[in-house]
């Protein structure tokens, strides 16, 4: 039997008188409509027999209320039946989509334009200004750094003389400017860029009114040696105490705050001489007032009108060296903009923090732009001799003509494709069907050669290949499964519980990048007083690391029992490991033997990364930690039968003291990185074991891991990470040392853990 091709579609009925039978009695909107109609009916009765009457207006209203509620569930009930029928099939909605495609963008687009015309002028004046504050900063920076050449070439004499014709010269075109000259007390170089400037009681010359804010008397130490050019912001107090108080007849401070401060800005800019010890700086103050103002109007189009304000600063205060002043007379309104059409606007002006140079600060500059100036400055003659924006306004009504015509042309061509790509769909669906129930033979006809028809073909393939995929997936399943057996072999070639030893606290862990690895470790008991600790570390990751790994812990077994020199083990393990190891890998491995009843240990490195020792506190003061790093090459390198591998090979033996720390880890740890690539590194390592040293072993380790963890963050594992710690106890008494089976090892990361008796 077939499926139905259209399951969530609604049967159709019979016929419409029972389908008006069965929405009568079998759904509460229609036995609602019957109550109220039947209601209605018998009141409309009673009332030409016995006329009208309170009791019979309550019970005809329930006929209302009964009809009232047939049709919010009538209509409730029509929407979703519609939205059923009418939105089931993609065809409709693809229709649909094209009627509000053709008719609800074009309202919108008049709308974006409009406010989009708008917001255009009033962004480009703003930016117009902005770009005239660069400008005038750039000026700044310039007479600045001519000034300071000035004094340089006349080797620093006659200061004032000099900033006093450069005044002079300037004081038509910047009213208020104002030049000092400041000590600079700290070289240009790499050594003396941090070191703090002495106080200066104040400035070496100054020329100007500075009828702004004070003359600076030293440079801060954030301005570096290529100088500063940068908008400053400054308050006066008085003035807003005047304003508030002309208004209130109050000079309350709290109620001056509550109305916000009037802001004053200037461009400051700092230069310096050519030398590597400049001793002295050049400041030039340019004030933003009417003068400035005027010339923004002339060369924008846009005036600034009123006050700045302070609207958001990284910084939470304007700079306390800046100084409000009351000799200083506040800029006068500017005058209306010429232009008829004149919106208001802001434009934002982002300013410095004069002690710590930190940015971010944002001035609200308001002002007034003429869009028919602004219009003018951006138009041209056009063409024929016409007026530039009579043929811009042809030119769109035009487009908007073109564009209603395209809109009419989608439309009818949206409803011609929608029944080529409604049909596609449908045989897709079907497939689809057949697909879902298990019948992997079912083929789609292709009648276009179109994205359709791709996917059509696409599907076909699909259902040809799913065989294909379901084989791979059991494939992958087998081998996960394999890797899984794989990783709990390797975890049992590595101590299976803590070494239980008195005089030593010894705990470890294995933690491989992938599902097998090779980094290794191992305790092996020589005798009643004596224990060989070993950990070694396979190039590369991944399966032939590991076999390499067990390889080699047959190996060190068999030879720990014939050498009791970590230095011998380690040259007759080299002799044989070179004869069977890849050209391409090698092998890194330290070999210790502890010797309790000597209170020594031995041991040798080959190639391995340093062992961390941190010696017993000495009261609450702790030790510091000691790289120990004999030479020593790594196991495996087919240089000359091993000749070099002995000549380097160093021994060493150090004596066990009560509280001695030792970690031996390999290069996952100390390599360990974070996102940015930056390693965990050996000299953190040493720290953080130097900090906690003074700890049960197993708590150093919990410790180091959560350092490790949130050093590394959500950074990917890329080696393994392999560690042992083992510390010093009482060494009073001796016992022949042994294991006990950890039967709660976790099956990705092994932990061996021994404590004192």
């Amino acid at each position: 039997m077939s499926p139905d091709p259209h399951p969530l579609l609604p049967a159709s009925p019979t016929s419409r008188i029972d389908v008006i039978r069965r929405w009568l009695i079998g759904t509460f909107a229609g036995r609602a409509f019957l109550v109220g109609a039947l209601v209605k009916i018998v009141a409309f009765l009673l009332s030409l027999i016995l006329g009208r009457s309170r009791g019979l207006d309550a019970f005809d209203a329930i006929g209302d209320i009964a009809l009232v509620a047939a049709t919010i569930a009538l209509g409730y009930r029509l929407y979703v039946d519609v939205k059923r029928r009418l939105l089931w099939r993609v065809r409709r909605k693809l229709i649909i989509s094209y009627i509000f495609i053709g008719f609800v963008p074009a309202i919108l687009i008049v709308a974006f334009f409009l406010l989009g015309g708008v917001l255009l002028f009033s962004n480009f004046s703003s930016y117009l200004v902005q770009t005239r504050f660069r400008a005038l900063t750039e000026r700044a920076s310039s007479i600045a750094s001519t000034t300071a050449v000035e004094i340089q070439r006349a080797g620093g004499r006659d200061l004032a003389a000099i900033l006093s014709r450069r005044e002079a010269a300037l004081a038509s075109e910047f009213p208020g400017v104002s030049f000092a000259v400041v000590p600079m007390h700290r070289p240009c170089t790499a050594a003396g860029a941090g070191r703090a400037p002495a106080a200066s009681p104040a400035p070496m010359a100054i020329a100007g009114a500075w009828s702004h804010v004070d003359p600076p008397t030293d440079v801060p130490d954030w301005v570096t040696c290529e100088g500063f050019a940068g908008l400053l912001a400054y308050e006066r107090e008085d003035e807003n105490r005047s304003r508030i108080a002309s208004s209130t007849g109050t000079e309350s401070a709290d109620l001056a705050d509550s109305f916000g401060v009037n802001t004053h800005a200037l461009v400051r800019a700092i230069a310096f001489p050519d030398s590597r010890q400049p001793g002295y700086a050049v400041v030039v103050d340019l004030l933003i007032n009417d003068s400035i103002t005027q010339q923004v109007r002339r060369d924008t189009g846009a005036e600034l009108t009123g006050m700045l304000r302070l609207v958001s600063a990284n910084v939470p205060k304007l700079p306390p060296l800046l100084r409000r002043r009351s000799d200083l007379e506040a800029p006068a309104a500017a005058a209306a903009a010429g232009s008829v059409l004149a919106p208001v606007s802001y434009a934002h002006l982002e300013y410095f923090d004069w002690l710590t140079g930190d940015r971010g600060g944002v001035l609200r500059a308001p002002m007034r732009f003429g869009v028919g100036e602004i219009y003018q400055r951006i138009s041209s003659p056009g063409f024929s001799g016409q007026n530039f924006g009579r043929n811009l306004f042809l030119l769109l009504v035009v487009i908007g003509v073109l564009f209603l015509i395209i809109q009419g042309a989608a439309l009818v061509t949206g409803l011609t494709l929608a029944r080529s790509i409604t049909g596609a769909v449908h045989e897709l669906f079907d497939g689809t069907e057949r697909v879902r129930q298990g019948d992997f033979t079912h083929k789609i006809a292709v009648v276009e050669k179109d994205q359709l028809g791709e996917l059509s073909e696409s599907f076909n393939s699909m259902t040809a290949s799913i065989e294909d995929l379901l084989i791979q997936a059991q494939e992958k399943k087998r081998l996960e499964e394999e890797l899984r057996i794989a990783h709990e072999i390797q975890m049992s070639l590595l101590p299976q519980g803590p070494l239980r030893m008195p005089g030593l606290s010894v705990t470890a862990l294995c933690v491989p990048a992938r599902e097998v690895g090779g980094d290794y470790y191992d305790f092996l008991p020589l005798d009643d007083h004596r224990v060989g600790v070993l950990i070694a570390d396979v190039s590369g990751k991944g399966t032939s690391a590991a076999l390499y790994m067990a390889e080699l812990k047959g190996l060190v077994l068999s030879l720990s029992r014939i050498h009791s020199s970590p230095r011998e083990l380690l040259i007759m393990a080299n002799r044989i490991i070179a004869q069977h190891l890849d050209a391409r890998s090698f092998i890194t491995m330290t070999y210790a033997v502890l010797d309790l009843h000597a209170r020594t240990m031995t041991y040798a490195r080959a190639g391995h990364t340093p062992l961390i020792y941190v010696p017993a506190r000495n009261g609450d003061v702790p030790s510091a930690a000691q790289i120990l790093a004999p030479d020593g090459l790594v196991l495996g390198l087919k240089l000359d039968e091993g000749q070099m591998f002995e000549r380097i090979l160093e021994e060493e033996t150090i004596p066990l003291r009560s509280g001695d720390l030792y970690l031996f880890f390999t290069d996952g740890i100390s390599e360990a990185m974070n996102a940015g690539d930056d390693c965990f590194g050996e000299e953190r390592l040493g720290r953080l074991v130097e900090e906690h040293g003074h700890l049960p072993a197993d708590q150093v380790r919990e410790r180091m891991l959560r350092e490790i963890a949130a050093f590394v963050g959500d950074a990917p594992q890329h080696d393994d990470m392999t560690m042992i710690l083992l510390k010093v106890e009482d060494l009073g008494v001796q016992h022949e040392p042994q294991y006990t089976i950890n039967t709660s090892a976790a099956a990705l990361r092994m932990s061996s853990q021994a404590t004192g008796s």
